[in-house]
């Protein structure tokens, strides 16, 4: 194995866990999640800017010292490690999220975006993060359904290949889905 393709296959195994822990900010990063981030490194004294939802050079810098602080790896990027150690009780209140609000079905996960399709799912609508395709056997269109490290989503879209305990989970680019790749995980439904 070549080092570019050990050092590909180790940024892709890290984007993967970022995605699966549902936190990635970085440079450039923009939304509800840098923000929480931000409020998090204010809380704990690294950050004293706006919370703006913008990661930029004060947000990265922040991210630094706190990885520094911690003994982290100190690049910058809130992702599954940094984000544990800033709020080490997210991941139980993501999972009991998911258990108090519905049903648990353990389904095996694949990742898509616009740009790999039409970018229309099967009701119409546009295909972004925050929407699943699925067997309608399995999960009807219309269900929402909480993804642990994910969120919400609802069913708007099927295929040929999803077939049985299979779902597709959308994202926003072609990049993150490929980071996310496929996973065996346990999702729940809300009813």
């Amino acid at each position: 194995m070549s080092i570019c393709t050990l050092i590909c296959a180790m940024v892709m195994m890290f984007c993967a866990s970022a995605l699966a822990s549902g936190i990635l900010v970085k440079e450039g990063s923009t939304g509800a999640d840098v923000v929480t981030v931000q409020a998090l490194l204010k809380e704990k004294g690294f950050f004293s800017g706006k919370e703006d939802g913008v990661c930029g050079p004060e947000t990265v810098k922040a991210i630094k010292a706190f990885q520094k602080s911690e003994g982290l790896v100190v690049d910058g990027i809130c992702g599954p490690q940094t984000y544990r150690r800033l709020d080490p009780h997210a991941q139980e209140r993501d999972i009991e999220r998911g258990i108090e609000g519905g049903r648990a079905v353990f389904v095996h996960a694949t990742a898509y975006s616009p740009e790999e399709t039409s970018g229309v799912t099967a009701l119409g609508t546009a295909v972004r993060k925050g929407i699943i395709a699925s067997d309608p056997n399995v999960i009807p269109m219309g269900t929402k359904v909480y993804i642990p490290g994910y969120g919400e989503a609802v069913a708007e879209d099927c295929g040929g290949n999803i077939v049985g305990n299979i779902i597709d989970i959308a994202f926003d680019t072609h990049a993150e889905a490929m980071a996310f790749g496929r996973q065996d995980i346990e999702i729940y439904i809300l009813e």
